[in-house]
């Protein structure tokens, strides 16, 4: 679905990404590594947010492979990449309903036609709906999206992201800051979604990754260590080393040498 030859990003003196070899099949892959590994970057370059230094990326396209390293993060959105992101980024003051009805517009014919009347969009607004319904969130439709939990607040990013039905999913951390009464259900939240779409998931939690992933690539100073199913990852000496620090299957949440968030860091 997704993949990369000899992807790299420099900023200065400074190689966050560095030549890195990836695809995407139809499934659900989990990105690792400690903070400053380059994941968040990695992301960025995905979605057309940063330009390469060096390399490629390539979309599938039924049978064909399309070169999408220079597009614009709207020219990968519109081709089928969307994303959610660490930080929760939502219209705070619209409604539940509203802030997914305005990203399925967004992706679909009418996104210039902001002019005419909403009820006119009855389309978007359906889709909107059926979202809510799959992400758990359709008892919640009309309240102000500022006014939600957080778990459910990284519940409506992942509906916002499945708007105008992607062929690849990012996720960027969807756990970050949820309380554990809310994990489950996002945890179930990805399953699901990864059921009819492509998913790459950025996440801390080494239960959740073990548990979801179908596959597993970890990046330790910009370069891939290591890729593989998860039993060979968790086993792998390097991997331990870099980032695993001796983990065992529900003995931690978190990593313990990953103890602070990306945000503000070249990631």
């Amino acid at each position: 679905m997704l993949r990369t030859a000899g992807l790299t990003k420099r900023f200065g003196g400074l190689t966050a990404v560095d030549s890195v070899d990836f695809e995407l099949d139809e499934e659900l892959t989990s990105l690792i590594g400690p903070n400053g590994a380059g994941k968040t970057t990695f992301f960025d370059l995905l979605t057309g947010v940063l330009e390469p230094t060096e390399g490629t990326i390539e979309l599938r396209a039924g049978d064909e492979w399309r070169d999408v390293t220079e597009a614009a993060p709207h020219g990968t959105a519109r081709l089928g990449v969307h994303r959610s992101y660490q930080v929760t980024n939502l219209f705070p003051t619209s409604t539940v309903l509203e802030n997914v009805r305005v990203a399925a517009q967004a992706h679909g014919e009418d996104s210039m036609r902001a002019w005419r009347n909403v009820n006119a969009f009855t389309d978007y607004a359906e889709e909107a709906h059926r979202i809510l319904e799959r992400v758990g969130l359709d008892g919640e439709a009309h309240t102000v999206a500022e006014t939600l939990s957080h778990g459910a607040k990284r519940q409506l990013e992942v509906g916002i992201a499945l708007a105008g039905d992607p062929d690849v999913l990012l996720l960027d951390e969807p756990n970050a800051g949820v309380s554990s009464e809310s994990v489950g259900d996002i945890i179930d939240l990805i399953e699901d979604v990864a059921d009819d779409h492509a998913v790459l998931l950025v996440e801390h939690n080494m239960d959740i990754v073990m548990n979801v992933s179908d596959h597993i690539v970890v990046l330790d100073r910009g370069s891939v260590i290591a890729d593989g199913p998860p039993s060979e990852v968790r086993g792998d000496p390097t991997v331990q080393e870099a980032y695993l620090g001796g983990y065992e299957p529900g003995t931690a949440g978190r990593s313990g040498s990953d103890t602070g968030s990306e945000e503000g860091s070249v990631a």
